[in-house]
């Protein structure tokens, strides 16, 4: 089983102490550097190139949200993972949009940040299950701004599958075992579902699922 290399940048010393023994008790994981601020962290993420950055959005220097945009332009294949206390869409919006393939928040159990490393790593997307419901909170009542959901209609059994699995958040390589498929038709599913439906971003997946009701399934 290969080792996952993470980053570690958060600016709270004691807490980092806390995610290093975390992550470094996992078999297949483990901590290759640290951060104490967002500059610090580019210039590590781009060193150092670890599979995954934990990055605490709040942070001297530079923010997360700044310092994500440039390690994904300076290392455009380290998945970043953000973990903070804000819980409002606005917020994950902002995060998505600089880049961030995973949104974990604080106040979460540390299994989460566990699985959401584990899925942003093999090329997955993560929103945590605790905020999933508010993704849509801005939208409904306004059908207008909500994903093309009458392209739900031309969704194959399969696709539909790998849809609610992404909106659930398994990986691609969880949802190709679980199907008994390669994870190549996962990815062509996702790409065709997402083209169908018009989205363009994990965010849309989870509304269309909350829309739906099929994260009440969970």
């Amino acid at each position: 089983m290969p080792t996952l290399l993470v980053l570690l940048a958060e600016d709270h010393q004691m807490v980092r102490e806390g995610l290093r023994a975390l992550v470094n008790s996992q078999p297949d994981m483990k901590v290759i550097g640290e951060a104490g601020d967002g500059a610090a962290a580019v210039e590590q993420a781009r060193e150092l190139d670890p599979d995954v950055l934990v990055m605490d959005v709040s942070m001297p220097k530079m923010s997360g949200l700044e310092a994500t945009e440039k390690v994904k332009k300076a290392a455009p294949k380290v998945k970043v993972l953000a973990v903070t206390r804000h819980t409002d869409t606005g917020s994950l919006r902002q995060l998505f949009k600089a880049g961030v393939d995973g949104y974990v928040v604080k106040q979460s159990a540390s299994s989460e940040l566990i699985r959401a490393i584990r899925i942003v790593a093999s090329g997955g997307s993560y929103v945590d299950p605790s905020i999933a419901a508010k993704v849509v909170q801005g939208y409904v009542g306004k059908p207008a701004k909500l994903p093309h959901l009458e392209g739900s209609a031309d969704l194959t059994e399969r696709e539909e599958d790998v849809l609610r699995m992404i909106a659930w958040g398994y990986s691609n390589k969880e949802i190709a075992s679980k199907l008994g498929i390669s994870v190549k038709t996962v990815e062509a599913h996702k790409a065709n579902l997402m083209k169908k439906l018009g989205f363009r971003s994990r965010i849309d997946i989870v509304r269309f699922a909350v829309v739906r009701g099929w994260l009440q399934d969970t």
